[in-house]
């Protein structure tokens, strides 16, 4: 009988393993390998067990017992006596488009650092392009890779009802993601949360939808309550049925979703104000809390480490190895309803072992995944897959024209020397915007640098129209002249964002961001001098960490040479340089109001409140 090949996950499929799998525990047949250790970490019980061996047959583990004691034939036998085994570590919550690098070359950069599955927070790629987002994420396991992939399908496709993106997805299509994929686990973060609370938000049906289709296949609802600290909100957002919270900041909102069944997902930096605090408190059951990644750069993985970082974070903050090991293994496996497949060193699951020189300190030597030895300290060993990535991953960028400055220019009424212009900033979370007034010159309405107004605009890359809404934003930007900054990195619609000190510049940068598939493009002082190519969806690249890494620093080399301007609001969420983080200021979710988005017949101008659906003018 040949056994399936146990890579995408079928019901039909995990019937004849599972058949075959229980023959091997029993000795019956004979198994593949035998790892035998020093010590392993049962995590289910939290408690080591010496002297073990873990009997695997094809990627799956059979058998758990003292070393000597499986009774069947076992074709290989590997001994490490001084090293302790522990989980593969999971990541409950990621979007691996923000590390830049396509599955394939992340699955090489975090497999060594202990991370053997992902819960993948799909809504980015799905929102370049939502048909084949299963597809995307799917094909680097189809061809061999070992990091699973569990497929979190995004609530925010599109992220607001007055946003046009690549995707849709709604009951119909969250119903088909999950009765015909295993690996489909949940609905993804549940993040506009006026469509959730208000019935008159045009988002509502949809959303609802979406949540109804998760129910009726028993999936799990994520959540993402960012800024809803007041206690009616909080038990709203229980109510509603999400199960999950990964945008907690202190202590207080922690304990407050904790103590109303809220699952909740840790970050690291997070880690200072939380994790002592929850000690002070006596906090006796860790089971409802988890670490997670959201996102992270291959630059800062590279640095500071995969999913073992968070661990040995949390560990740094005073929680014991073994219950900071089951936060990133058990705890978030069981939430996810995947533990069946992951999560435990445990017969039935994959065969995905850490095996570490010192517990503390997370020292990994080796690192098993789907019973196969992947990684000899931080070096990948394992099957290396290549994808020949389509043109409907490589060619997103679709402006359909050339830009000019005529695009970025803000008309001003006839006849008028000044105008009233909105005026924003990066995560400008008020109830209402500024208003300054500004000069007019040649019909046009100007930027202000003497009060470090600049212009930002959002054009789509969709339709193939190049439509561009502009407005004026302060605190950020350039401000040496003829100088522009250009994303295809633009949470979560991904629309392309640009802010520059001159409409020339920024007409330039666009479209050069357009020749190369997508990425940063930057111009200075009216020449292009820099460019950081994602070629797939315009968010990622295809090639290792290290190439990124690389051309990364090699970009922002450059950009330090640019005059940055500086004045960041009171939520302060950058830092001085090269604003890097303008990629997460387009978001449009809670608590964010007042925001720019792409021009679309669901919003010409673009200047909407994403709260209310109250829209306003740009000038005036």
């Amino acid at each position: 009988m040949t056994l399936p090949d146990d890579l995408i996950l079928s019901a039909t499929d995990e019937v004849a393993i599972r058949q075959h799998l229980l023959l091997v525990s029993l000795g019956k047949k004979a198994a593949d390998l035998a790892v035998e250790v020093g010590r392993l970490l049962a995590v289910h019980a939290n408690e080591w067990m010496d002297n073990q061996e873990i009997i695997i047959a094809g990627r799956r583990i059979a058998y758990v017992g003292p070393v000597g004691s499986y009774r069947g034939e076992v074709a290989k036998r590997v001994s490490y006596p001084d090293l302790s085994a522990v989980p593969g570590f999971g990541e409950v919550h990621k979007h691996i488009e923000s590390t830049h690098i396509t599955p394939d070359f992340e699955a090489e950069l975090v497999l060594p650092r202990g991370n053997t599955w992902t819960c993948e927070a799909s809504h980015e790629f799905a929102n370049v392009n939502g048909p084949k987002n299963i597809e995307f994420w799917e094909k680097a396991r189809r061809a061999g890779s070992p990091l699973k992939v569990f497929i979190q399908p995004g609530s925010a496709v599109p992220p607001t009802p007055w946003e046009q993106s690549g995707g849709y997805f709604g009951y119909d299509e969250q119903k088909e993601f999950l009765s015909e994929n295993l690996s489909v686990t949940s609905l993804d973060e549940v993040m506009d949360w006026p469509s959730v609370w208000d019935p008159t938000n045009p988002g509502y049906a949809r959303m609802w939808g979406m949540i109804r289709a998760t129910f009726e296949m028993r999936g799990v609802v994520e959540g993402h309550g960012n800024g809803l600290t007041d206690l009616h909100d909080i038990s709203a957002f229980a109510a509603a049925g999400l199960s999950s919270d990964h945008e907690v900041w202190a202590l207080e909102e922690t304990w407050d979703r904790l103590v109303r069944g809220l699952f909740t997902e840790l970050r690291p930096f997070s880690y200072d104000a939380i994790i002592p605090g929850l000690l002070e408190k006596g906090l006796k059951d860790w089971s409802n809390i988890a670490f997670t990644t959201d996102d992270r750069s291959a630059s800062d993985t590279l640095r500071d480490g995969a999913t073992d970082h968070n661990v040995r974070h949390a560990i740094h903050y005073g929680l014991s190895p073994e219950i900071a090991i089951q936060c990133a293994t058990i705890n978030p496996a069981r939430h996810m309803r995947i533990d069946q497949w992951v999560g435990s060193i445990t017969p039935g699951r994959y065969a995905d072992i850490v095996l570490l020189r010192d517990v503390p300190s997370i020292d990994i030597a080796h690192v098993y995944a789907d019973g196969r030895l992947v990684s000899e300290g931080q070096t990948y060993t394992g099957l290396k897959t290549r994808i020949d990535w389509p043109d409907w991953a490589s060619g997103s960028v679709n402006i359909g024209r050339t830009l000019t400055a005529a695009d970025f220019a803000i008309q001003a009424e006839p006849g008028r020397t000044t105008m009233q212009a909105a005026i924003s900033r990066p995560f400008a979370w008020n109830e209402d915007f500024a208003v300054e007034t500004l000069p007019v010159e040649n019909g046009e309405v100007q930027r202000d640098p003497a009060k470090l107004i600049t212009k930002w605009s959002m054009i789509d890359r969709y339709r193939g129209d190049g439509a561009v809404a502009s407005m004026f934003w302060t605190g950020v930007g350039p401000a040496d002249p003829d100088t522009a900054l250009c994303c295809s990195v633009a949470h979560d619609s991904h629309n392309i964002w640009c802010i520059g000190s001159s409409d020339t510049a920024m007409a330039k940068a666009v479209n050069r961001l357009a020749e190369i598939d997508g990425g940063y493009v930057l111009v200075h002082r009216g020449e292009v001098v820099a460019e950081l190519r994602l070629e797939i969806a315009g968010l990622m690249t295809a090639r290792p960490a290290e190439a990124f890494d690389a051309d990364m620093k090699a970009f922002l080399a450059r950009a330090d040479e640019v005059d940055w301007v500086y004045a960041p609001a009171a939520m302060n969420r950058w830092k001085p340089g090269f604003p890097e983080f303008l990629i997460f200021a387009t978001l449009t979710c809670s608590p964010w109001r007042w925001v720019l988005v792409a021009p679309s017949a669901l919003c010409p101008e673009g200047f909407v409140n994403v709260q209310t659906g109250e829209t306003h003018k740009i000038v005036w």
